[in-house]
């Protein structure tokens, strides 16, 4: 049997084990997620951010995460987070004197992301007036105290900002971040599906994910099922 054929047979075998009403809220809420936008977050250091933005990402729809440790490492706040990251593709680039900021924008460019780093300083586009319909896009957001690192700046492919209209030159970076999420998730859907929705691939591997994450004793469950194959 395909690697395939097994996992949808092992999904199968697994849906008995979650209720109906649990069943179709996974897979209604599977229909909503998206890997056509990313979100990229450099260096972030203090919990409750990091923990806001996971929930940002998750209640908006999106799948991955991307986190570069460079300085900092990444820890989160499970009051804030409220188990978000259970349900998340959580990429981490954390090599001890590696250039992580380099290894994660390569990764994505490779798999067809344009970088657009979020500056209140970069002269490029606002949020309102950005194409979501050009390509797959990750958005990139800087620490806390100095935003985007130089490196990230000058391997971006685009500049985006949060038009702001009073003193305050930027807001708290989770706060940016629901911003910028809540307009363009909003501005995916005005797309052909096709575009920016998972495909039936990548469906399956994060329904399978998650049915093991729901079900108690899953991993004993599993292995049964093996053993009957």
């Amino acid at each position: 049997m395909s690697e395939a054929k097994s996992d949808e047979a092992l999904i199968a075998y697994l849906k008995q084990f979650v209720t109906t009403r649990r069943w179709e809220r996974i897979t209604s809420i599977l229909e909503e997620r998206t890997r056509y936008i990313t979100v990229v977050l450099e260096d972030i250091y203090q919990p409750h951010n990091a923990s806001a933005v996971l929930r940002s990402c998750e209640g908006f729809g999106i799948q991955d995460v991307h986190v570069i440790e460079n300085r900092n490492r990444f820890t989160i706040s499970s009051g804030v987070a409220l188990g978000t990251s259970s349900w998340l593709d959580i990429h981490r680039y954390r090599e001890d004197g590696a250039e992580n900021t380099l290894k994660a924008v390569q990764a994505l460019k490779a798999k067809g992301y344009r970088i657009v780093a979020t500056s209140p300083h970069a002269q490029d586009i606002n949020l309102e007036d950005f194409d979501i319909s050009a390509g797959k896009s990750a958005f990139l957001f800087g620490n806390e105290l100095e935003g985007a690192s130089q490196q990230a700046m000058a391997l971006a492919d685009e500049f985006m900002k949060i038009p702001m209209r009073g003193f305050v030159e930027s807001f708290n970076i989770s706060v940016s971040c629901a911003i910028v999420l809540h307009h363009l998730s909003w501005k995916l859907r005005e797309l052909d599906p096709s575009l920016w929705k998972l495909n039936e691939e990548e469906k399956g591997q994060i329904l399978l994910t998650w049915l093991r994450k729901s079900i108690k004793s899953a991993d004993s469950l599993e292995e049964h099922f093996r053993q009957q194959q």
